[in-house]
């Protein structure tokens, strides 16, 4: 195995995402790596010919980008603490695939994400974003279930 120069690390600041972002620290600290820390803000539904009082469609993407950065930031405040390689990348798109190109995009040696340990109709229905890329990236993937799922 050779060292991890870049890992990408994907969050939707969820609970288990925040548990697995103590290993990708953790390992990106051992093998000194740039850590690039990609949150996906999933495609808003087209609420085109909609009535939507007092906002335009264009004006609640760039509400939601907004706050997905100052989301991002408060991420990095409260985890990253004194660890300064870090690169931070706010993303809008389809999950599982934004996460994979900008894994290519920066030569990530290593994905790391966490799992919500869905089951049932519930993955059926929302299917499994770390299951996607695991199946379709061409780097290896640590994915890390949390605790609290059980």
């Amino acid at each position: 195995m050779e060292d991890f120069r870049t890992i990408l690390y994907a969050t939707d600041f969820s609970d288990s995402s925040d548990f697995a972002f103590g290993h990708a620290l953790l390992l990106a600290r051992k093998f000194n790596a740039q850590l690039g820390i990609i949150h996906v803000i999933n495609e808003p539904v087209d609420l085109r010919g909609f009535y939507v009082p007092h906002i335009t469609f264009e004006k609640l993407e760039e509400e939601i980008e907004q706050g997905a950065q100052k989301m991002m930031e408060r991420f990095c405040r409260t985890h990253v603490g004194d660890y300064e390689a870090v690169s931070t990348f706010v993303v809008p798109g389809i999950p599982y695939d934004e996460i994979i190109k900008k894994s290519v995009e920066i030569s990530a040696d290593l994905i790391v994400m966490g799992t919500h340990g869905r089951t049932g109709l519930d993955h059926v229905l929302f299917g499994s974003t770390a299951e996607k890329v695991v199946r379709k990236s061409h780097v290896p993937v640590m994915t890390v279930h949390c605790r609290g799922d059980d």
